[in-house]
């Protein structure tokens, strides 16, 4: 379980970095806007995220192997439910640049349920 979580992290936080920079930089220098969530508050939900769906995929695996496609499927919903209410006081703020606020968090989001899913099939077909 150990060398599974360690292999996870040496991926997940190359990929967390590199996207966090890109973020930062075109938020920084190309858009040049300021954001309602700053770029490391959304990455570090996005971080905290994947890292605990996968750390809990890999308990029920050791546990439940047969169910763990089933927890990848529900965790996944949790994840959903937990964006939406990260994002409802964006929503429900006054700004004017809610769709680019809203891009700015579920760009990363799509690209994380990607780095999740690949990691989720492999720990799936490992059984």
């Amino acid at each position: 379980m150990k060398n599974d979580l360690l292999a996870f992290l040496k991926r997940l936080l190359p990929f967390t970095l590199l996207l966090w920079l890109i973020q930062f930089l075109l938020q920084r220098y190309v858009l040049e806007m300021e954001f309602y969530y700053s770029s490391f508050s959304i990455y570090l939900f996005h971080f905290l995220a994947t890292f605990l769906i996968y750390l809990s995929l890999v308990f029920v695996y050791r546990n439940f192997t047969e169910n763990t496609g089933f927890a990848f499927m529900g965790l996944s919903l949790f994840k959903m439910v937990a964006a939406v209410i990260f994002l409802l006081p964006l929503v429900l703020s006054e700004i004017n640049a809610v769709f680019a606020n809203i891009l700015a968090f579920f760009i990363p989001y799509f690209l994380y349920l990607i780095f999740e899913t690949l990691y989720a099939v492999k720990l799936i077909n490992k059984a």
